[in-house]
């Protein structure tokens, strides 16, 4: 199985399948506009324009899991992002990440890359919210802002840590392109 065997929902209803984005490197994001680390949209919308060019797509999947830090209907996170950070990355509709509703686009990730890659500071900051998630998992997602890269054949490359910045990210996607 590859990521392209999957069809989503875009922020519109529509159906949209991932067999669009073949031969691309693909960055999908669990996001959220309401948390600590929403300002990592720049950091995303930076890579987006850098790289676009050459082939590289983020996928931007919000996620209402994490204390609730997603609210609002599509549009209203779609407005927010444009307004606020001027995304221009292919927004899809809000999706579970983890349990029994999780998308499985996401399931399917999970078991790709059961762990985040990181360092002191991302192992620190999944310490810390590791209170507000008890019943989590291994390879659950940890928070808002999970990251799975996605090599031009449609496997994933890696999995980061939410506290992982984006631009923490160019040495695997210029390796990937």
């Amino acid at each position: 199985m590859k990521v392209y065997d999957f069809t989503v929902k875009s922020n519109m209803g529509e159906d949209v399948s991932l067999s669009q984005y073949k031969g691309k490197v693909l960055l999908i994001v669990n996001t959220a506009t309401e948390c600590g680390l929403t300002p990592q949209y720049d950091g995303l919308e930076a890579l987006y324009k850098k790289y676009k060019d050459r082939g590289f797509e983020i996928l931007d999947f919000p996620c209402n899991q994490f204390l609730n830090q997603a609210p609002g209907t599509d549009d209203d996170i779609a407005n927010f992002c444009k307004l606020n950070f001027g995304t221009t990355f292919p927004r899809f509709a809000k999706v579970d990440v983890n349990g029994e509703n999780a998308s499985p686009l996401y399931v399917w990730l999970k078991g790709q890359a059961p762990e985040d890659k990181g360092d002191a500071d991302t192992l620190a900051f999944e310490e810390k919210v590791k209170k507000y998630t008890p019943d989590a998992r291994p390879g659950d997602i940890k928070w808002n802002f999970g990251k799975f890269l996605i090599d031009r054949n449609g496997n994933v490359y890696a999995r980061y840590s939410p506290a992982y910045k984006p631009e923490q990210l160019e040495k695997d996607i210029e390796k990937l392109l």
